[in-house]
């Protein structure tokens, strides 16, 4: 009853029975294991089911926000919950969170209460745990189990087959992917006045609001002075909305596409380590690279990541100034730009500068006057055009500095804000490419609008300045 509540779900509400046979195992399991530890069945039963609620709930939460029902990969987040709590709570109000630790602390205090020291019940606890994963064991390796979700559909998987069977199932196939052979450097047609310099925005929820709500009074000014000034420009077909930054980052650093990446889809980084040839940095030899973001690094593993992906600097948040009063909760653009253009001037020979930006992850609050979407929308407004006037800023003052450069801008995904922009409909966001030569003017190159994915943006880059690609039959 409970996996029937999980979104999306068929109109029915039923699943395949190989489903219900691997969630029945694991349900079994999780009840062996916390009578095993109780010693009181009832307790045990009323954990078990508690369990699989608390992931119902996080799912649907989930699904109603971002669109997806909850993966295996999210999982790997729990920690990174209680490192960088301020990322996933802020729109929990502190009451709510006094009010759910006091919860917690009476529900352990009431299972230590009623848990029992009967030895016969947590043997037994303990033999149905073994049973349940014996069954689980071998139930996956029988042809009904082996040949589901062979293909990554999380929302076609979750309706059909359940939650917790999905999360099983794609967390097996995501063991399974291998990495990559390395990557081998294909032939190019030598390109005509390359870029020395190349500085790369991931803009934090960046979207075109005129688009986005339908507003042809909120276009950005900066935005479309960018896009007709570029050499190419159009819409990142993202795969994630509302969140999930380190798929759009991948793959505009690491170049492979969701086909290629197969269940490590839904959380690269996971798996990053292991690709790093493929990584800008790494193929762009003799260039000196710098990721540049003004947080812990340890988040998503990029303390690791990004220097076996051959960057030479990572230019941490000690590096900016931290947010005046009024100026929200993280690093301003303004101040990135400060930075990124120092780094620029400071570059004596061929450099990447990527840079990811943090300060419209919000919270978008209501003002004074009241809550309501229209305040939410406001406050969006209010960040987005911060990211709009760096991105500006970062046109004119590179200009300036009299190099041959490229300047890449790009939203990393759209906002989730309720009751105005919302799963369901269209997930890209803008990019623009603009060059510039050693006098500083813009090298118009065709002013061309094209749709790109990540990895395609990644392999234009590596176009524009290592120069095409020589494939087999063509001059």
């Amino acid at each position: 009853m409970l996996d029937a509540l999980v979104r999306p779900r068929s109109p029915a509400g039923l699943r395949s029975w190989q489903g219900l046979w691997l969630l029945a195992s694991m349900a079994a399991a999780l009840y062996g294991l916390f009578l095993g530890l109780t010693g009181n069945g009832v307790v045990a039963m009323v954990l078990a089911l508690a369990g699989q609620a608390l992931l119902t709930v996080a799912s649907n939460a989930k699904h109603a926000m971002l669109g997806e029902p909850l993966l295996f990969s999210d999982l790997a987040l729990i920690g990174a919950v209680f490192r960088h709590p301020q990322f996933y709570l802020s729109a929990v109000r502190l009451w709510q969170r006094m009010l759910a630790s006091l919860a917690a602390a009476v529900l352990v205090g009431t299972v230590v209460w009623l848990s029992h020291s009967a030895p016969g019940a947590r043997l037994a606890g303990l033999a149905v745990m073994a049973g349940g994963l014996g069954v689980l064991a071998l139930s996956l390796l029988l042809p009904p189990w082996k040949a589901l979700a062979r293909t990554p559909d999380a929302a076609a998987d979750t309706r059909r087959h359940g939650l917790l069977p999905t999360i099983l199932l794609y967390w097996r196939r995501w063991r399974a992917e291998r990495d990559p052979v390395l990557c081998a450097e294909p032939a190019r047609h030598t390109p005509t006045d390359p870029p020395e310099l190349v500085v790369m925005i991931q803009c934090e929820s960046f979207a075109d609001p005129a688009e986005l709500f339908a507003d042809p009074a909120r276009t950005l000014p900066g935005l479309e002075e960018a896009r007709s000034r570029a050499m190419q420009w159009g819409n990142l077909e993202v795969s994630g909305f509302g969140a999930y930054t380190m798929r759009t980052e991948y793959g505009v650093l690491f170049g492979r596409d969701e086909a290629a990446l197969g269940f490590r889809r839904y959380d690269p980084f996971l798996t990053a380590l292991g690709e790093g040839s493929y990584a800008l940095p790494a193929r762009l030899e003799g260039w000196r690279s710098l990721f540049a973001h003004p947080h812990d690094m340890r988040f998503y593993g990029r303390h690791e990541i990004m220097p076996a992906g051959g960057f030479a600097e990572l230019v941490g948040e000690e590096r900016f100034a931290p947010p005046a009063p009024g100026e929200g909760r993280y690093v301003t653009d303004a101040a990135m730009a400060d930075v990124i253009l120092d780094l620029a001037v400071a570059a004596r020979q061929p450099s990447l500068i990527y840079a990811v930006t943090i300060e419209n992850h919000g919270p978008w609050a209501p003002d004074a006057r009241g809550g309501g979407d229209p305040d939410l929308v406001e406050g969006y407004m209010r960040l987005v055009r911060h990211g709009d006037a760096m991105l500006s800023a970062l046109a004119q003052r590179l200009a300036a500095l009299g190099r041959p450069a490229l300047l890449v801008f790009f939203g990393d995904h759209r906002p989730s804000i309720p009751g105005a922009s919302v799963p369901g409909g269209a997930r890209h966001t803008p990019y623009v490419m603009i060059r510039m030569d050693e006098q500083g003017r813009v090298v118009p190159g065709g002013n061309r609008r094209i749709d790109l994915t990540p990895a395609q943006l990644h392999h234009a880059v590596l176009d524009t300045v290592l120069g095409a690609q020589v494939f087999p039959g063509t001059p």
